[in-house]
This record gives C-alpha cells, structure tokens and sequence, in this order.
C-alpha cells in the first residue's frame, strides 16, 4: 500500500494537498528506517524527485544557469562560399544564421558571437522561377524625384555584389548589433578574394 502511495504522489498531492503530502513523508521516514536508499530507488519505490530536500540532495542547481557568452570571449572562424549556381534566398539565409552566430551551442542574442563569412561567386548565384525579370530593388538618391527602381536581372549585371549584401542584410537585426554582424561579411564577383591568409573553411551549414 505503502509504495503504492509513494509512486502516485504527484496525482495524490494535487488532489489532496498538504494531508498526502504529510503522509509521504512519514513514508519516506518509515523506508529510511527499514531499507537504504539505494535499495528504495533500485525497487523503485522512491524517486529521487519526490524525496525530501531536507533528506535528500539529488538535483544540482548549478547545471540550470544559462550561461551568457561576453564579447571577449568570442572565438571567430573564416568560412568561405561558392555562390555559383546557389538559390539565392537559401543562400542568404545561412549566411545571416552563421554572421549571428546561431550555429554555436553558445548563441547569446544581445552579443555579436558569429564568424566571417567570404562570398566568392556573386555574379552567377541563381533566381528561381521570373525573379530576374520580376523581383524589383527600390532606392532613392535623396534629391526630389530621385527613386530608382532596378529589376534583378539588371542589378545582377551592374553590380552582383549588392545584391548578395543587400538580401543578408535584410535577414540581419535592424540595430548596431545587426550592423556589426554585416561588417563580416566580404563579398566578391569573381572567384579571387584577399583572405588566403585567414585560411578559410568550407562552407557547410
């Protein structure tokens, strides 16, 4: 009957509060009394979780703080990426998650704790379905009557690097920490880049 009692506890507290609990722990004083502890958890007569923290210390609470990374702890790795043949949104995307950092175990979202990111490539990564001919970006010069609207197609053209930089910052945070992240971010329209000497990892996210 007794073990009965201790195995349901949870359900019978809930119903019938303090009464039950009280009874529990006369229970547990009781297979002190007969039995060790390691005898009632291998019968499964008691759980650690339902002991009490007067007889038992089982949880470490230390194991439950989060801990938030500084920003002098960050450690940086140099990833480098081919855009050549690459969905453009697609590619984006995982760039901003490694410029945040997202892909560590130990992403803070108030620190800048992502890596470098080369992008080599730009003028041939690729649009899906009539985005070239379709897909407008919207500017303005700051003079009366100064907004310029280009299709992809022609921006791709003109100047393949902005359209790289331009969809990564749209995935980034609209603030200075947003601002910091895009400042690793190096972009080039052919294959050559000046970064040999950071000695880039493929990137496989």
């Amino acid at each position: 009957m007794l073990k009965k009692h201790v195995r349901n506890f949870n359900c019978l507290s809930t119903l019938c509060g303090k009464g039950v609990r009280e009874f529990f722990h006369r229970g547990v004083d009781f297979l002190v009394k007969e039995h060790t502890f390691a005898a009632a958890f291998e019968k499964g007569v008691l759980r650690p979780h339902l002991t009490s923290p007067k007889k038992l210390s089982i949880v470490n609470t230390l194991s439950y703080r989060t801990k938030s990374t500084r920003k002098e702890d960050v450690e940086r790795k140099w990833y480098i990426v081919d855009a050549e043949g690459q969905t453009a949104g697609r590619l984006f995307s995982r760039i901003a998650h490694v410029l945040r950092g997202k892909h560590k175990p130990d992403y803070t979202p108030h620190v800048d704790t992502g890596d470098y990111v080369i992008v080599i490539n730009a003028d041939k990564i690729r649009f899906t379905g009539k985005k070239l001919q379709q897909k407008e970006y919207v500017r303005f010069t700051g003079y009366p009557g100064g907004q310029r609207i280009e299709t992809a197609d022609k921006l791709l053209d003109r100047n393949p690097v902005a359209v790289v930089e331009h969809g990564v910052r749209g995935m980034l945070p609209k603030n200075k920490l947003g601002r910091a992240m895009f400042k690793k971010l190096f972009v080039y329209a052919g294959s050559e880049h000046p970064h040999a000497a950071q000695k880039p990892e493929p990137f496989n996210f």
